[in-house]
């Protein structure tokens, strides 16, 4: 088996000079300080407070302590190496009513961590929704409510007004499906809502936002990069009936193509066109239609989809594969490891779509490595796990995908969603019960390696 330092070679000596190495985070999940300097409350400080919303009670009121550790978190990103920190806005914490007036406070914390990036020389890719609606557009419909599309832009235009000149890469949306299907239809994400219809309203006004956003951005900040990130990954029939095919079918609709389709042609793909119909009004589709300066993807594993009876017939069912491809391992979410799945994905994404440019905006992995007797983490399985995807998206460069850059999920083990602080996602372990001491792992310091490797290579390279 290859060493660690034979894989960063492997993945270094393939690898373009202006490849962008990043790590990534969202305001839920490290900040902190929910109820402090004004901040307003989100969809999910509800969700955590519903009795078995989340495991063991958890809640992200104090996460990382981000919002107080910043330039300490800052200076590990330095020490690392990172060219770029991809990291969202708080939405409540800019405006606590979600529209009206802005918080100043907030606005000033979200300038000096702005401020220690670029001291640091390290790009900030910030994204304005990751998932956090504030409390009060959750009581007026949230995303089920076409207003939603005003609501954004007033909170589009507070982040260009106090924050735009520091930005130069914008990500609008994280992760539309989730917010969709897993907030609106599975219910296990906040607002926790159990509904095809809203599903469908949900995913047709988050394309809307998508399109509204990236231009209202772009014409006030011409120089700026913008673009939403998406899930995307294979989606297999659980079984060889006709049933549980086209269910998958579906499945890839509802998770990409449902999303895929708007910003690229302009259009839903034909077996869900009739269920978003209804929220669809004239000159929709032309608004939707907003191919971003690069595509963000965000992909895991493999999933696969089986028939159901219910309103939406089909059903993904997370951490498991088909069998399509042998999963080499699993996380310990039990998530399968297939660094294949992650070749396939951008293969499928360039033939079919062909995007300028594309992002992985997050990838990784949750192993629960903790400090040994000598005080550090040895997650070797995480090292592992990003070499082996890292071979899979450098065979795609290799096959003509135009991949700029990859983000490592995530800087910091934090509020995991759903499943609370149990699983770990960090390159840099958090101590929650120690005052949320900050010890770097070994996949950290990898990383670190990879990306110094990298650079001189590109210098060897221009010699």
């Amino acid at each position: 088996m290859a060493s660690p330092a034979d894989k960063i070679k492997n993945i270094a000596s393939r690898l373009p000079a202006d490849f962008i190495w990043g790590t990534a985070t969202s305001a839920c999940q490290v900040e902190g300080a929910a109820f402090e300097d004004g901040r307003g409350p989100s969809i999910w400080d509800d969700f955590a407070r519903m009795p078995g919303a989340i495991k063991n009670g958890d809640t992200a009121d104090v996460a990382c302590d981000h919002y107080h550790r910043y330039k300490d978190d800052v200076a590990l990103l330095s020490a690392m190496g990172a060219d770029a920190y991809r990291f969202s806005l708080s939405w409540s914490r800019l405006l606590p009513e979600g529209t009206g007036a802005v918080n100043q406070k907030g606005v000033d914390f979200y300038k000096h961590l702005l401020d220690a990036l670029r001291e640091k020389n390290i790009a900030p890719y910030v994204t304005l929704y990751h998932w956090d609606l504030p409390s009060k557009l959750q009581e007026k419909g949230g995303w089920q409510n076409r207003a939603v599309l005003d609501w954004f832009e007033e909170y589009t235009d507070a982040v260009v007004t106090h924050l735009g000149k520091d930005i130069p890469n914008f990500i609008v949306l994280n992760e539309p499906a989730v917010i969709a299907y897993v907030g609106h239809y599975e219910g296990i994400h906040a607002p926790g809502l159990k509904s095809a219809g809203a599903m469908y309203a949900t995913m047709h006004h988050l394309n809307m936002v998508h399109g509204r956003s990236c231009r209202q951005i772009k014409a006030a900040l011409p120089k700026a990069r913008v673009a939403s990130t998406y899930t995307h990954f294979p989606i297999y029939p659980a079984d060889d009936t006709p049933q549980s095919a086209a269910a998958a079918e579906l499945m890839m609709s509802i998770w990409s193509d449902g999303f895929f389709g708007p910003q690229f042609k302009g259009a839903y793909p034909a077996n869900i066109a009739d269920a978003v119909a209804p929220y669809i009004k004239e000159g929709d589709l032309d608004i939707c239609r907003m191919p971003g300066d690069f595509l963000g993807v965000n992909h895991y594993c493999p999933d696969y989809a089986k028939h159901v009876d219910e309103d939406v017939p089909a059903r993904l069912t997370f951490a498991h594969n088909a069998g399509k491809i042998e999963p080499i391992g699993t996380t310990d979410l039990g998530w399968p490891i297939v660094p294949q799945g992650l070749y396939d994905a951008l293969v499928d994404i360039k033939e079919r779509y062909a995007p300028a440019s594309i992002v992985i905006t997050e990838g990784g992995c949750a192993f629960n490595d903790g400090p040994g007797p000598d005080g550090k983490v040895h997650d070797a399985r995480r090292i592992d796990y990003y070499a082996a995807y890292l071979d899979a998206a450098l065979k795609a460069v290799e096959d003509g995908v135009p991949l700029e850059g990859y983000f490592a999920w995530s800087f910091l083990d934090n509020f995991e969603w759903a499943e609370g602080y149990g699983p770990r996602f960090g390159l840099v372990h958090v101590d929650y019960d120690r005052g949320l001491k900050r010890t770097l792992k070994d996949s950290f310091f990898w990383f670190r390696d990879l990306i110094s490797q990298c650079r001189t290579d590109a210098v060897a390279r221009e010699l």
